[in-house]
């Protein structure tokens, strides 16, 4: 329990809670400036909603997924992936994952360690849980067409949070086992590389 009263953990979880309200409260921020109606604003709408590119991104990638598998797909409006005379998903913005990406960015980017790590750990660690997305909207579709229950009555998003953050905790395993100066473990000094 010293660590709670550690000066470089405590300073490490005000970084880490503060990145993460800016990360995710800044997201629903851009996603409310880039819809019609309010606070709309067509710069932010043109040029900078990221929310929407990800998720025509997870479209692609389901429509890649199911077109290897022989499965032909087709976009309807409203950002809904269909498989041809079948069933159809749509993308709504809770299915991007925003949460658990803001998580992950806010986690390394409050860690000591050089700008290049921190990219490499917080780029690698987003398109690891949009990989893991991608494949839940897939089989989500394909359960759809085929009328299949999910496992143990639970519902694809808690499936999803429950696969992201195993993925995130494998994660902060290996980003501290890389070595660095930990707040988690105090008084390490073993600053590794990438």
């Amino acid at each position: 329990m010293q660590f709670l009263l550690d000066k470089k953990f405590i300073g490490f979880l005000v970084k880490f809670l503060l990145l993460f309200v800016v990360l995710y409260y800044g997201t629903i921020a851009m996603i409310g400036l880039a819809a019609p109606g309010g606070y709309h604003s067509v710069f932010i709408e043109k040029y900078l909603d990221y929310v929407s590119w990800l998720k025509y991104s997870l479209m692609y990638a389901v429509k890649l997924i199911l077109w290897i598998g022989g499965i032909p797909t087709y976009f309807a409006p409203d950002y809904v992936i269909r498989i041809v005379n079948g069933r159809g998903v749509k993308i709504a913005m809770d299915c991007v994952g925003y949460g658990v990406y803001s998580f992950w960015a806010a986690y390394v980017m409050a860690n000591e360690g050089t700008f290049k790590r921190k990219l490499f750990w917080v780029l690698g660690g987003v398109f690891l849980l949009w990989f893991i997305n991608s494949l839940r909207i897939t089989l989500f579709l394909l359960a759809t067409q085929g009328g299949w229950p999910m496992p143990w009555g639970l519902d694809h998003h808690t499936w999803f949070t429950i696969f992201a953050y195993l993925a995130i905790f494998m994660m902060i395993y290996f980003f501290e086992k890389k070595g660095k100066i930990s707040p988690l473990k105090p008084g390490t000094n073993n600053p590794g590389k990438t």
